[in-house]
C-alpha cells in the first residue's frame, strides 16, 4: 500500500495537486506546489497550475525546466499569459474537448486551426501532458518521493462526465505512468474537503433530512449535484441523490462576454481624436484571455477598481503594436450577473435558439448562458430524487406541490464563486424560489478555498476510504440501457423498433454486478455491428432488466454509440447468436457489458463490450 494517497483536480482551467500521508498519524490534506515557467528563463513553484499548453516558435528556443533543458512546450503559467498573445499556439479547455462526443477525442485536433508550424495533439494527449507534468513536479519537488506513479491517485472528474469521458480520463493517467487509479466526482471531493476542514463538528452542522445542493462553476462547466443526509444504523450518512447535465458554461463564457465588452469600446472609443479600434478574430481570442486575468485579479483584490489590458496587434509579435483598455469593476458586475445570473422565476428553462446549418467545429457550449435558468430545470427535474411524487409534505429537502428539489444548504465551489456578488445572488434566487414554495431558506455551508477544494477533498477521500470512514454513498449518476433492435420486415423508410434495456440501474455501485434476468437475445458475430447507448438521470425506478418500448427525450438521452466488430470464435461471419447478458460497473465508473453464448464452443467462450468510445 503506498505511503501517500494523492487527490488531483484535473480543472478546465487549472489543476492542482493535494496529498495525505498516511504514515502520519492525524495528517490532513496538503496542497503541494507545481513547479511551472512563470516567464521566460524563470520557473517557482505555485499551488494552481494553469490548464494550458503552449508550443513554441521556431526561434524561440527550449523552454526549459529543471528536469528537461530542451523542452518545446510550456504547461502551466507561461502557457496562459502567451494565450494572450499567441492564441493559435496555445490548447486550454482540453477537459471539455475531453468529454465532446462530436469529435474523435484521440485525434491530433488541438489548438483547433493552428498553423502548420504549430504541433497538434489530441484532448486525451494533453490530459496526458498536465497530469505528465504534475508527476515530473512531485519528483522534482523531493527526491526522497517515491514517483508518483507508484502512489495511490484519485482523480476528480465532473460529475456529469459520462463513461466515455471518464474511460479517457484514466487512459491519460495511464499513459502519464499512474498504476492505482480511481475516480471521484468533483461535486463530492468539494463537500469531502468541506467534512475535513469541520472535523467532527460536521455531525452539528447538518442533520437527516437536509438536502446539500453543490454548484460547482468553473472555467469551463457547470455542474449541479444534490447530496442528502440520511440516517443509516442510527447514524448520520451522505448519500448523492441527484446529478445535473454537463453543461459547457462558465468562466470562459464570462471572458468571453466581457472581451466583447471591451471590443465594443475599443470599435467606438469615448475619445473621439482616437480611431476606433475594431478587432478581428484572432485578437478577439487574446483580448478573451487578457479578460480573464484582469477578472480574477478583480475577484481576489477587492480594493481594485479597474485592471488595464493590453492586447497586441496583428503582425510581428515582438515588433507590432498593442491595443489598451481598461476592465473595470462595474462591467465585471453588470456584464457577469445580469448576463449570468439574472433573475429568474423557479419555472425558468434555458432558452434555445436556432442553430444555423453550417457551423464550424467547436465544442457543444450552452445556448443559454443564464446559469440561474440552468438551475431551475435542475432542480425542477430532480423533484423526484428523494423517492417523492412531486406532492410532498413540504418538509426539508422534499419536492413541493410545484414540484422542486428543496435543498436546505448550499455548497459552492469552483473559481467563478469566489466573488462574493455571485453567490449572494444565486443563494437570493434560490431562496425566492423556496420562500414561493414555503420552504426554508437554504444555507451556505461556508468553505475558505474553493480553487483547491477538490483536490484537497479527492486526497481526504482517498485517506478515510483506507479507514473504511465516512464514505458519500452515491454509485452511477445515471441509469444506463442498451438499445435491443427487434425484428421487423423491411419496409420502405422505416426503421426496425428499438428498445431499450435497463443494464445498470441508477445508483448502482462501482465494482458490482447487476442481475439480468433471462432475455431472448442474438448477438452478431464476425461483421461490424453498431451498439446504441441511452442513459437516465431521473428514471430511478427501473431495475435491471426493465425494458422500454417507448420513452421521452427528457427521460434517456441516447448517448456515443460503440462500433465494432466481435470475433467470430470459429463461427460464420454475420452469425446470430444467442446469448445470455450480464452487465456490471468497473471501479473507475464505466459499464461492462459480458455476452456468454448459451451453447459455448469452448469453456471461455465470451464477448466483452466496454461503454467508452473506441473511435
Amino acid at each position: 500500500m503506498s505511503r501517500f494517497v494523492v487527490g488531483i483536480d484535473l480543472g478546465t482551467t487549472h489543476s492542482a495537486l493535494a496529498t495525505v500521508d498516511t504514515q502520519r498519524e492525524g495528517a490532513r490534506s496538503e496542497v503541494l506546489g507545481v513547479t511551472q515557467l512563470t516567464s521566460r528563463g524563470e520557473h517557482e513553484a505555485r499551488p494552481l497550475l494553469p490548464s494550458f499548453v503552449y508550443f513554441a516558435h521556431q526561434g524561440e528556443g527550449a523552454l526549459s525546466l529543471p528536469w528537461d533543458a530542451e523542452r518545446r512546450f510550456a504547461v502551466g503559467e507561461l502557457a496562459r499569459r502567451r494565450s494572450a498573445e499567441a492564441p493559435g499556439r496555445v490548447i486550454s479547455s482540453a477537459k471539455s474537448w475531453l468529454s465532446h462526443t462530436g469529435i474523435d477525442r484521440r485525434a491530433e485536433v488541438l489548438p483547433l486551426g493552428a498553423q502548420d508550424d504549430v504541433e497538434k495533439i489530441s484532448p486525451v494527449e494533453a490530459s496526458f501532458r498536465y497530469l505528465d507534468h504534475l508527476a515530473e513536479s512531485w519528483q522534482a519537488s523531493d527526491r526522497s518521493h517515491p514517483p508518483l506513479a507508484e502512489q495511490e491517485v484519485v482523480l476528480a472528474v465532473p460529475a456529469s462526465f459520462d463513461a466515455a469521458a471518464r474511460d479517457l480520463t484514466v487512459e491519460a493517467a495511464y499513459a502519464a505512468g499512474f498504476e492505482q487509479v480511481s475516480l471521484l466526482e468533483e461535486p463530492q471531493a468539494a463537500l469531502y474537503a468541506w467534512l475535513e476542514a469541520m472535523g467532527d463538528a460536521w455531525r452539528q452542522e447538518l442533520s437527516v433530512g437536509d438536502l446539500i445542493l453543490v454548484v460547482d462553476i468553473g472555467g469551463g462547466t457547470t455542474d449541479f449535484s444534490a447530496i442528502a443526509c440520511k440516517e443509516q444504523d442510527g447514524a448520520l450518512s451522505l448519500e448523492r441523490v441527484a446529478v445535473g447535465d454537463h453543461i459547457l458554461l462558465g468562466g470562459d463564457n464570462m471572458d468571453l462576454a466581457l472581451a466583447h465588452t471591451l471590443a465594443a469600446r475599443l470599435a467606438a472609443p469615448a475619445d473621439t481624436e482616437q480611431a476606433p479600434q475594431p478587432l478581428d478574430r484572432w485578437q478577439l481570442a487574446a483580448l478573451t484571455h487578457a479578460c480573464r486575468a484582469a477578472k480574477e485579479r478583480l475577484f481576489s483584490e477587492p480594493d481594485l477598481t479597474e485592471v488595464p489590458v493590453v492586447v497586441p496587434t496583428r503582425g510581428s509579435q515582438l515588433l507590432g503594436g498593442s491595443l489598451r483598455a481598461s476592465l473595470r469593476r462595474e462591467d465585471v458586475e453588470q456584464v457577469i450577473l445580469e448576463g449570468f445570473f439574472p433573475e429568474v422565476t423557479r419555472d425558468a428553462r434555458p432558452k434555445q435558439r436556432a442553430r444555423a446549418g453550417l457551423t464550424q467545429v467547436g465544442l457543444p457550449y450552452a445556448s443559454d448562458p443564464a446559469v440561474t435558468r440552468h438551475l431551475a430545470a435542475f432542480l425542477t427535474r430532480q423533484a423526484g430524487a428523494l423517492g417523492g411524487s412531486g406532492a410532498g409534505s413540504g418538509g426539508a429537502g422534499s419536492a413541493g406541490a410545484g414540484g422542486l428539489l428543496r435543498p436546505t444548504r448550499v455548497l459552492f465551489n469552483g473559481g467563478v464563486l469566489k466573488a462574493p456578488s455571485i453567490k449572494s445572488r444565486i443563494l437570493t434566487i434560490l431562496n425566492g424560489w423556496l420562500e414561493a414554495e414555503g420552504a426554508p431558506s437554504a444555507v451556505e455551508l461556508p468553505y475558505g478555498d474553493l480553487d483547491l477544494a477538490v483536490a484537497r477533498g479527492a486526497a481526504y477521500f482517498g485517506a478515510v476510504r483506507r479507514s473504511g470512514a465516512l464514505k458519500i454513498r452515491g454509485g452511477t449518476a445515471r441509469a444506463y440501457y442498451v438499445g435491443i433492435e427487434a425484428p421487423t420486415p423491411a419496409v420502405p423508410g422505416l426503421e426496425p423498433p428499438v428498445s431499450a434495456l435497463c443494464v445498470a440501474p441508477f445508483g448502482m455501485e462501482e465494482g458490482t454486478q447487476a442481475e439480468l434476468p433471462p432475455q431472448e437475445l442474438a448477438l452478431i458475430v464476425g461483421e461490424p455491428v453498431r451498439f446504441r447507448f441511452f442513459g437516465s438521470s431521473v428514471r430511478r425506478q427501473d431495475v435491471a432488466g426493465t425494458e422500454l418500448l417507448t420513452w421521452s427525450p427528457d427521460e434517456l438521452t441516447e448517448l456515443a454509440p460503440i462500433e465494432a466488430t466481435l470475433p467470430a470464435e470459429g463461427r460464420a461471419e454475420g452469425d446470430l447468436v444467442p446469448i445470455r447478458l450480464g452487465a456490471s460497473v468497473t471501479a473507475i465508473g464505466t459499464l461492462l457489458l459480458e455476452a456468454e453464448p448459451m451453447e459455448p464452443l469452448s469453456p471461455n467462450e465470451r464477448w466483452k463490450l466496454e461503454l467508452n468510445v473506441r473511435e
